[in-house]
């Protein structure tokens, strides 16, 4: 009898060639897309060049270089040179260009290229995204990077799978940030260490696909292998003019088993924050007073779709930035940040006092545009704030969603946006 098994288990038999597999199975799968970006890209170019001469698939690699990219310095500008000049030797036929560039994790669901039902691995921790549509999606390192570019396959060991059972229906102010960041505040960072978190439940169809991504996005902060949703009608909707090629869903067996199973009521939770220096240190924003702030900073892998800047911006109409804060938005891709201009968006932006930059990972990692200095705090839509994430040991960076960040924009303090609300 065919053993019942989670969404990750089918994906990954199925890529295996396999019937079933079981946790803590050692199997080797065939991927459907590799990802790279400008950081880790170089190294796997070395790597890759001691092994072969030639890619495995060319439509099926994706060359992004996004975390320093337009070039900061002479440094990133030779690592963006040698991922360039990679993508011309071997045709690569899915490498962003800057003018086409954005953050990778943003541009590659836009272009259809991460579709259900797929095995998706990419030299970067956020890669755990494209759960939100269907696929099995995790991190690798530049060595298996390299190696998958080589042969199209890489070994996983199956995980164990958490349940996260989605009841109601987010209210107002709340969003997909303060949903993962709620699980990280009860699971802690390592809660779900090398185990997939599969979201499900009637919560999920309240969700927007934004939403999805930037629960997926987060799974790595509590440790996770990968975080995947199940196919709906808006996962559907959402690739209808998008997807490249044919997919097909998976969906989990009836008795299907599961390590643990975590419940959250959509209805019961409200904007929080995360506070130095770990995703786990989560508090209800109204219960953080009188927190000065020097810096905001709305974008980046997590938060920097169009939906994030028109929550953002609703928050900023006709209101201003205050006189002591550096408000930095930054759009997620070049598409986000040309419908964002055409809504009104980047006006509303830049008539409050705040700066919009290129598409780019920016000041998230550390990067530029909006390095903080010693004792500087921000309130980000960023995925971490580990001690000296966003520029000195002895900065603080406060995790929260784009309405929350836009409204301690504007009061200069962890604010929620009820505070400023028209």
């Amino acid at each position: 009898m065919t053993r019942m098994m989670t969404m990750t288990e089918k994906i990954l038999a199925r890529h295996a060639g396999l019937e079933e597999v079981r946790p803590g199975q050692l199997i080797t799968c065939k991927v459907d897309l590799v990802l790279g970006n400008d950081i880790t890209t170089p190294p796997a170019i070395k790597e890759f060049e001691r092994i072969s001469d030639k890619v495995f698939d060319k439509d099926k690699i994706a060359l992004v270089p996004d975390h320093f990219s337009p070039s900061k310095d002479i440094k990133s500008a030779q690592m963006a040179k040698a991922v360039r000049e990679f993508a011309y030797k071997h045709e690569i036929t899915n490498y962003f260009e800057v003018g086409k560039m954005g953050i990778e994790h943003v541009i590659l669901p836009e272009e259809g290229l991460t579709l259900p039902g797929e095995v998706i691995i990419g030299a970067d921790s956020h890669t755990c995204t494209y759960g939100a549509l269907g696929a099995f999606a995790t991190g690798i390192g530049s060595t298996d990077m390299a190696a998958s570019m080589a042969v199209g396959e890489t070994w996983f060991k199956v995980p164990e799978t958490i349940k996260v059972e989605l009841s109601g229906k987010l209210p107002k102010w709340v969003s997909g940030k303060d949903v993962i960041l709620t699980l990280i505040g009860k699971i802690g960072v390592d809660g779900a260490r090398y185990q997939s978190l599969e979201f499900c439940g009637d919560g999920v169809k309240s969700l927007t696909m934004s939403d999805r991504l930037t629960i997926s996005n987060m799974a790595i902060e509590a440790g996770a292998k990968n975080g995947i949703f199940p196919v709906d009608e808006i996962t559907e909707e959402y690739l209808s003019d998008k997807a490249k090629r044919p997919y097909t869903p998976v969906y989990p067996d009836d008795g299907a088993e599961y390590v643990r199973t975590i419940s959250i009521n959509l209805d019961e939770l409200n904007p929080v924050v995360a506070l130095p220096h770990l995703p786990e240190n989560v508090k209800n924003v109204t219960e953080i007073v009188d927190l000065e702030i020097q810096q905001v900073v709305i974008g980046s892998c997590t938060n920097g779709r169009l939906e994030d800047l028109e929550k953002a911006a609703a928050v900023f109409k006709n209101k201003k930035v205050h006189p002591k804060v550096r408000a930095i938005v930054i759009p997620g891709s070049q598409e986000v940040y040309l419908k964002a201009m055409n809504l009104g968006y980047i006006e509303t932006f830049i008539k409050a006092g705040a700066v919009v930059s290129t598409p780019t990972c920016g000041p998230c990692l550390g990067g530029y545009m909006g390095i903080l200095a010693e004792g500087e705090r921000c309130v980000a839509t960023t995925n971490r704030n580990f001690r000296g994430r966003m520029g000195h040991v002895d900065s603080e960076v406060y995790l929260a969603n784009p309405e929350v960040a836009a409204a301690s924009a504007i009061l200069g303090r962890v604010a929620s946006p009820k505070e400023v609300e028209a």
